[in-house]
């Protein structure tokens, strides 16, 4: 029997300490990087909006997506409350709704930071969605 060197002193061997318990994951049990990747793709975001949204790097994305197994739990929050979803599908303990109707999340950020700016300066960006859309409907007509 092999004495710990941690242990000197100490009656303790390795056939007296508990193996480390390894939790089983079925095969198809998707990983925590490719679901992450998955739900940024579908929210319309790249990795660097997806990071600036989160306020954590660019590095840090492809890392948690290529990487690591393990979410950060620390960002946890964050990285759901950045993809619109629950903690609990962002750890696929739940999946996410899909209602068949793909939203463009991009066009739709920009809505929000138009919708942030004075009224005097959203004017004009309404007036030329205004005048863009008549002039397509008058295309299809």
């Amino acid at each position: 029997m092999e004495s710990l060197a941690y242990n000197e002193g100490h009656d303790v061997t390795k056939e007296c300490l508990m193996p480390k318990r390894k939790i089983p994951t079925p095969k198809e049990a998707e990983s925590f990087g490719r679901r992450l990747a998955r739900l940024r793709q579908a929210a319309g975001y790249s990795q660097r909006e997806f990071a600036a949204e989160a306020g954590i790097s660019q590095r840090m994305v492809a890392y948690y997506e290529k990487e690591t197994a393990h979410a950060p739990s620390h960002l946890l929050p964050i990285l759901a409350k950045a993809l619109g979803v629950s903690l609990e599908q962002l750890l696929g303990l739940e999946k996410v709704k899909d209602n068949g109707r793909r939203r463009d999340t991009r066009l739709w950020r920009r809505f929000g930071q138009v919708e942030k700016l004075p009224p005097a300066q959203r004017k004009p960006v309404v007036q030329f969605l205004d005048a863009f859309l008549k002039s397509q409907q008058l295309k299809t007509n």
